[in-house]
């Protein structure tokens, strides 16, 4: 009997954009019909509020009907997909947030508690319906329409709306009388690994630290990971760190030795090893030409996209 083949899954990255306290995607272009295409999951966390249609929300191996006034909520690194019924139209807008971020900016002197919450925070996805949790609805909704109209003063607005929905979101999560959806298995079983990737990746770290935080054997972890992911730990982490440098660069003009320490590899010559083996160029050709990054990431084996 021939192998079931595993469903693929896609990493869709954004990007906010500088100066912006979230990254909002609005408007007509998002009544469309959502299909039943991959799996995928996001750098940031998206909130999506539906206005219209019906259909099928999947969080990683959990579906769960959507329609009209339903809002989600999806951690950073949690599979998901969006699917209209018959591939009718739905009208979905949505935000992205880098939680982490925004929270260490808000707890500048309390880095612990920061991230302690966004450990809460990000603890579970949800798909509900706005009824049953007016207070958040009304808060996504209202940051959305601040981002949509940018009056004066929104980004100060966004923020505190933003703050205020992240701990709603933390009330929904640990609310031992709310029956919500624990992480099993899929994606999920390696979720702790990919968040430590995405909060460590410029620290040393070893196959053993990501096994332990996904509480596996080192030899468990790494076939898990590798039939999920498609790829070893190690091109994940790689992965995470040359597109982390190509951001990095975006933003600065150090010498490519710094550049390489802040982005967690031990030499100028093991960043210019692993980051041509991702794009297949160097460091200093894609400093040139930047644009070459983002059609190369896509093609790279792990299905990277840049959004939808």
């Amino acid at each position: 009997m021939a192998a079931k083949k595993r469903q693929e899954i896609e990493f869709r990255y954004y990007e906010i954009p500088q100066n912006e306290p979230c990254m909002a995607l609005l408007g007509e272009a998002w009544i469309r019909p959502y299909g039943m295409d991959s799996l995928h999951f996001h750098n940031y966390m998206e909130i999506g509020y539906c206005y219209d249609g019906v259909g099928d929300m999947v969080l990683d191996e959990q579906t769960i009907p959507y329609k009209k006034d339903m809002f989600t909520v999806i951690p950073k690194n949690f599979p998901h997909n969006t699917a209209s019924d018959h591939m009718s139209l739905s009208s979905w807008e949505y935000l992205f947030i880098d939680v982490e971020a925004f929270l260490r900016e808000v707890y500048r002197e309390d880095s612990l508690y920061a991230e302690d919450l966004a450990a809460i925070i990000n603890n579970r996805a949800w798909a509900v319906d706005a009824l049953q949790y007016p207070e958040p609805a009304e808060l996504i909704k209202r940051i959305m329409d601040e981002m949509r109209y940018k009056k004066e003063f929104y980004t100060e607005s966004v923020k505190g709306l933003q703050l205020s929905l992240l701990m709603n979101i933390a009330r929904m999560n640990s609310g031992k009388q709310i029956k919500v959806r624990k992480q099993s298995r899929g994606v999920s079983q390696i979720s702790y690994a990919l968040h430590y990737i995405g909060a460590h990746y410029a620290e040393e770290l070893t196959i053993g630290d990501l096994a332990q935080e996904s509480h596996m054997s080192e030899t468990h972890f790494r076939r898990v990971f590798q039939k999920i992911m498609n790829m070893t730990p190690s091109d994940y982490l790689n992965l995470v760190r040359v597109q982390m440098a190509c951001e990095y660069m975006k933003k600065h003009t150090d010498s490519m030795e710094l550049v390489a320490e802040r982005c967690g590899f031990q030499s100028v010559s093991t960043f210019n090893r692993n980051f041509k083996k991702v794009l297949g160029i160097t460091p200093y050709q894609w400093k040139i030409h930047s644009e070459n990054y983002e059609a190369k990431l896509l093609n790279y084996n792990i299905s990277a996209y840049k959004g939808w």
